[in-house]
C-alpha cells in the first residue's frame, strides 16, 4: 500500500520504478535522495514443470504502473512536477512481445527458471567461431553457460512457441528484459532499448566491444532485429507517455537491479562492495575499467557506463534468499510473516543444534554453476526446533555469501568492508551473523531500498539534477556497522559443516 506523505515545497521529484521477482515499487525522491513517498504491489509466479518459473506480462506491466500511480497519489503532488524516471529490473528475465500490439507472445521466463539446462549442457560441448564454446561466451560476454541467463530462454521462445521465429525473422516481434519492455510500454512502442547493465546479462552481449556479438546470434538462431538498442545508463531513454502517470515524464536512467544497487550503495570507487538480499542474493565488486577474469566462476559483469566510459565488476549471484523465506512462511507455515525471523534467530542465539541447510530449491548459483542441484536440510533430530530450523534458512544464505567472498578474494578482489541492503537486512542477528561469517564489517545504510535509489540517482544523472557521479554518491548515509566477534574456532567449524552439506547437495 502507498506510505503517507504530502508535499507543499513546489520542489521536482524523481521516480525510481523498481519491477522486482516477487513485487513491483514506485519510490518518489527529493533531490538529496529522501523519500517523499512509495508504493508496492506483490504478485506471484507460476511453475508449470520442474525447474520452470514464469510471470504473467501483464502482471508486471500493471503492477508497475499501480505503483507509480499509487506513490504519486500518496505524495500529493502534480505529475508534472516529477522531473524524470528511472527504471531498475529484475534481469536475465525474458520476453517476447508483438511490435505492433506490444503484447507478449508468452508469459515472462523469469531468470530462475532451468529449463533449458539441457541446451545449456549441449551448448558447453560445441564450438562457436571454432572455438570451444564455454570459452568463447566467458571470454565474450563475462559469464558461464547457464540457463540462469536470457539468451537460452530467447531460443527456446522461438523454438517452442508457434511461428515465433518466423515473425521474428520478418520483424513483426521484439525481444526485451524487464527494463525495455516497461520502456516499450511506457512509451507507446516508440523506444526499443535497454542499458548496458542489462544487455550484458542475456549473454549475447559482447562487454568489451559494447555491442551485440555476432557470432553467439548466429550460433543461437536469433535475428538481430529483436534485439534493443543499448544506451548509457544515464540519458535519455524516452518519454513516458501522460496517460499512464498524468503527465509526459522523460526516463532519464536505468540499470539491472543488482547494477542499480551498486550505484544507490555509493560504490564508485574500485574495491567497494555491496550483496544485495532480496529474492535472490548478489554480491558486486567494483573493478573500475578493468573487465577482471574470474577463475572461480564468478561472473564479470558490466557495472555501468556513462558517458561512453565502462565500469566493470565481478558478481557472484545466489538463486534463492528471501524466496526461502517466503516458502518457509506459504508451504510450510512455519512462519507468519518474514518479520518473524529475526525473532527465531534471535530466540536460538543463531545455534541451530547442527542444522544445516543449502536452498538450491532452483539449483545452485556460484561458484557452482549446478542447475541440477536441489535444496537439502542436514543435521535434523527428534529435538530440531522450528526457531533452529528457521534460523538455518538465515544462516544459508550467509554461507552462500561467504563462499561468493572467498571466490572473489581468490579472484584478487578480496572484500574488505561490505555493503548490504535489501527486505531480509533490516533484521540485526542476519547482519551481525553476516559479519562474524565473514569476518568482515558489515555496513547498512539508513535506506536499504538502493535498488531504487540507484535507479532515481542514474534517472538524475541523466536529467542533470546531479552534475557528476560524486554529487549521486553523497546522498548515502550509514544507519549501522556490523563488527565482526565470532571466535575464529567457531567460525571455522560452521564454514566446515556447512561445506559438508554443500558436498550433499551436490
Amino acid at each position: 500500500m502507498p506510505s503517507n506523505a504530502t508535499d507543499t515545497s513546489g520542489e521536482q521529484f524523481i521516480m525510481a520504478l523498481d519491477q522486482g521477482t516477487s513485487s513491483s515499487r514506485a519510490i518518489l525522491y527529493r533531490a538529496d535522495g529522501s523519500v517523499v513517498s512509495s508504493a508496492q504491489h506483490e504478485f506471484d509466479m507460476s511453475f508449470p514443470a520442474d525447474g520452470w518459473v514464469e510471470q504473467d506480462p501483464e502482471v508486471l506491466w500493471q503492477t508497475t504502473l499501480q505503483a507509480g500511480r499509487d506513490a504519486i497519489a500518496a505524495a500529493a503532488v502534480d505529475a508534472a512536477r516529477i522531473a524524470c524516471i528511472g527504471i531498475t529490473n529484475q534481469r536475465e528475465t525474458t520476453l517476447l512481445w508483438e511490435r505492433d500490439s506490444g503484447e507478449c507472445v508468452y508469459n515472462a521466463i523469469v531468470w530462475q527458471d532451468r529449463r533449458t539446462a539441457e541446451r545449456c549442457a549441449a551448448l558447453a560441448q560445441e564450438e562457436i567461431a571454432g572455438q570451444d564454446a564455454a570459452e568463447f561466451i566467458r571470454e565474450r560476454t563475462g559469464l558461464v553457460i547457464d540457463p540462469y541467463f536470457s539468451a537460452t530462454k530467447l531460443a527456446w521462445l522461438l523454438d517452442n512457441v508457434p511461428d515465433a521465429r518466423q515473425r521474428a525473422e520478418n520483424g513483426e516481434l521484439r525481444f526485451g528484459t524487464v527494463d525495455s519492455f516497461l520502456v516499450w510500454r511506457l512509451s507507446n512502442g516508440a523506444a526499443h532499448v535497454t542499458d548496458p547493465s542489462n544487455a550484458c546479462r542475456t549473454q549475447l552481449f559482447d562487454i568489451h566491444s559494447q555491442s551485440y556479438c555476432t557470432e553467439i546470434l548466429q550460433h543461437l538462431d536469433i535475428p538481430r532485429l529483436l534485439l534493443p538498442d543499448v544506451q548509457d545508463n544515464a540519458g535519455l531513454f524516452a518519454k513516458a507517455d501522460a496517460e499512464w502517470f498524468g503527465a509526459e515524464i522523460p526516463i532519464t536512467g536505468m540499470a539491472g537491479d543488482q547494477q542499480a544497487a551498486l550505484i544507490g550503495q555509493g560504490c564508485f570507487d574500485v574495491g567497494m562492495s555491496k550483496s544485495t538480499y532480496g529474492t535472490g542474493c548478489f554480491v558486486m565488486t567494483n573493478t573500475g575499467p578493468l573487465a577482471l577474469v574470474s577463475n572461480h566462476k564468478l561472473l564479470t559483469t558490466v557495472a555501468y557506463r556513462l558517458a561512453g566510459q565502462t565500469v566493470y565488476a565481478l558478481e557472484g549471484s545466489i538463486f534463492v534468499a528471501g524466496v526461502a523465506i517466503k516458502w518457509l512462511r506459504d508451504q510450510l507455515g512455519l512462519i507468519d510473516a518474514a518479520a518473524d525471523t529475526a525473532a527465531a534467530f534471535q530466540r536460538t542465539g543463531g545455534d541451530t543444534g547442527g542444522v544445516f541447510v543449502v536452498p538450491a530449491f532452483t539449483g545452485l548459483g556460484a561458484p557452482y554453476w549446478q542447475p541440477n542441484a536441489r535444496g537439502l536440510i542436514s543435521g535434523l533430530t527428534l529435538d530440531t526446533t522450528r526457531d533452529q530450523l528457521v534460523t538455518a534458512f538465515l544462516q544459508g544464505v550467509v554461507f552462500q555469501t561467504q563462499e561468493l567472498l572467498d571466490a572473489m578474494a581468490k579472484d584478487g578482489a578480496a572484500v574488505s568492508r561490505l555493503r548490504v541492503d535489501g527486505g531480509m537486512v533490516v533484521n540485526d542477528q542476519l547482519c551481525q551473523f553476516l559479519a562474524d561469517l565473514l569476518n568482515v564489517p558489515v555496513e547498512r545504510p539508513v535506506d536499504t531500498e538502493t535498488t531504487a535509489l540507484g535507479a532515481a540517482l542514474l534517472a538524475g544523472l541523466g536529467h542533470g539534477v546531479f552534475a557528476d557521479l560524486q554529487g549521486a554518491a553523497d546522498t548515502w548515509a550509514l544507519e549501522r556497522q556490523f563488527s565482526p566477534a565470532m571466535p575464529a574456532a567457531q567460525r571455522q567449524s560452521l564454514q566446515a559443516g556447512y561445506a559438508q552439506a554443500v558436498a550433499r547437495s551436490l
